[in-house]
């Protein structure tokens, strides 16, 4: 059996046809069998873990157990990280991107950064812990280079769970099952408050299709914490739909340079200025959603919102788009709150 994946893999790696070809074959099959593994995981869970009963998940924090730990904690704000489509596994950010959060966190010590999150997996899973694919996965990640980069494979699939969190249908239990790895992530990082005094400050940093998830999660994670939610879109790629209603600001940043983040405001009619009822335009009518040019950034790769190379002006990419969100006005307890 391994020998005949080698042999695949050999293939692959002969030319571009071959790699187009298959490329093509896994899009319509991963569009078929995405949702398969949402509902499989869905189904093994309970109702109480997914939220549906009125009682909160059982991996939020109860009045028992550590509680000492809870109240001396000076930690009342949660920084999450939500990576763009490229990635393989929810510990493999870029040095830019560890750069990035570790800055921000100096900068804001109340607050801690959840970076270990896939949000392209309802379970938290990376794709070298899929048994059956996970040769293939490790051969794409490794495969960048050449004809085509062989990490499009990588994309194509977290494209669809991109496409899931959209969904109507299956979108509910994979955006819950986010919202579950949020919190569990957040109380592993710094245990969760079990009953907060004032509304924990929760920042959902996502870029590319990770603004999606976030914005998918933020109706679950409105209704399980006390927490004032903010969703930071750093050339993400989002409809108008998820998480407009629940969250208390959205902030959308854009590279002058990223043509990837139109897409999103082309497809997805309730991004157009004219449907009025959406939930994107009620929340930019009522002032929690703005959006800003964040510099000359491309939508990746080191010219991009989290890149090491040296833009025109002196500074790396990562320090501008650094800056940009640091004079974002949610850094203080309450601020969303005084600013309506």
């Amino acid at each position: 059996m391994l020998r005949l994946i080698l042999q695949i893999l050999a293939w692959l790696r002969g030319g571009s046809l071959n790699l187009l070809t298959i490329a093509g074959v896994i899009l319509i099959i991963w569009g078929i069998l995405s949702p398969i593994g949402t509902v499989i995981w869905w189904l093994g869970q309970s109702a109480e873990t997914l939220g549906i009963k009125k009682s909160p998940p059982g991996i939020l924090p109860s009045n028992n157990g550590n509680l000492e730990a809870r109240k001396s904690s000076p930690i009342n704000c949660y920084i999450i990280f939500l990576p763009g489509v490229g990635d393989f596994s929810g510990n493999e950010l870029t040095p830019g991107e560890e750069f990035f959060l570790k800055r921000l966190v100096k900068s804001h010590p109340q607050c801690v950064a959840v970076g270990d999150i896939f949000p392209y997996s309802a379970s938290n899973k990376s794709l070298g812990g899929q048994r059956l694919l996970a040769p293939f996965w490790r051969f794409a990640e490794h495969a960048k280079s050449g004809p085509i980069a062989g990490d499009i494979f990588i994309k194509i699939r977290n494209l669809w769970r991109f496409a899931i969190s959209l969904d109507y249908r299956y979108g509910f239990a994979y955006n819950q099952g986010i919202a579950n790895v949020i919190i569990d992530r957040m109380n592993a990082q710094s245990p969760i408050a079990a009953n907060p005094q004032k509304p924990l400050q929760v920042i959902l940093i996502g870029t590319s299709g990770g603004a999606q998830v976030a914005l998918g999660a933020t109706r679950y994670l409105k209704e399980w914490l006390n927490a004032e939610i903010t969703v930071v879109s750093v050339g993400g790629v989002f409809s108008g739909e998820n998480g407009f209603a629940e969250a208390d600001r959205i902030f959308h940043f854009r590279g002058t340079r990223d043509a990837i983040e139109d897409i999103g405001g082309i497809v997805f009619p309730t991004r157009w200025y004219w449907y009025a009822t959406s939930p994107f335009n009620q929340a930019r009518s009522q002032g929690r959603y703005a959006e800003a040019f964040s510099g000359p950034h491309k939508h990746d790769g080191d010219d991009g919102y989290f890149g090491e190379n040296v833009a025109g002006n002196g500074k790396k990419y990562v320090d501008i788009t650094l800056e940009k969100i640091n004079q974002l006005p949610v850094w203080s307890e309450g601020a969303a709150k005084r600013e309506d």
